[in-house]
């Protein structure tokens, strides 16, 4: 073995290892979703004050929220499967965290399926009330494309009327940002735990 050989290979180690760290955010992360979760905790984006409509076909703006976090899914009432884990998470959230200052808002990404009716089944299947707990659509096409580009949500067709689609839950901070999103497989316990430190 060459004497240079040894530093040499030392050398291409140590910079593989930094990069590594540097694309890992000092190991933190591995994965895209990581490195994205810890982007939004860093720098909080700003939601757009998008207009939507609740199940009580009252119409509300995104700005109302002002001055308290809110915890944010996507969904459709027609969904066979992860939007009924999704409203059994909301549901024992709500029972966990009595604070006023908690909002849950569930949008659907399907208006031209959910109409009033469906989402007041919708959201007596799981105990929703507004205001506290919405269940909402936008009220036009360029306000669900805004909030979905701004949350980084993707919807997919199915193929059979359905949707796939992610089920991470969004916190929104009380300034208004889009400052957190929490993995799908968080129980209520940890949901409520999150919540925390977006508060003022």
């Amino acid at each position: 073995m060459r004497r240079g050989f040894i530093p040499l290979l030392g050398l291409v180690l140590f910079i593989g290892i930094g990069a590594l760290a540097g694309a890992t955010e000092g190991f933190r992360v591995i994965t895209n979703e990581g490195a994205r979760q810890l982007s939004v905790a860093r720098h909080p984006r700003p939601v757009p004050d998008v207009r939507l409509v609740d199940q009580d076909g009252h119409p509300f703006s995104l700005a109302d929220y002002r001055g308290r976090t809110v915890l944010v899914d996507f969904i459709y009432t027609r969904c066979p499967g992860l939007c009924g884990v999704l409203g059994n998470d909301f549901h024992r959230v709500l029972a966990l965290s009595p604070d006023k200052d908690i909002e849950l808002l569930s949008v659907s990404f399907d208006p031209q399926n959910d109409d009033r009716e469906a989402l007041n089944l919708y959201g007596d299947r799981f105990g929703a009330r507004a205001p506290r707990w919405r269940i909402a659509v936008t009220a036009d096409k360029s306000g669900l494309a805004a909030l979905l580009r701004t949350f980084g949500v993707i919807v997919i067709p199915d193929g059979i009327g359905g949707f796939v689609h992610d089920g991470a839950i969004y916190v929104m901070d009380p300034r208004g940002r889009f400052a957190h999103i929490i993995e799908p497989d968080a129980s209520p316990q940890l949901i409520v735990a999150a919540v925390r430190p977006a508060r003022p």
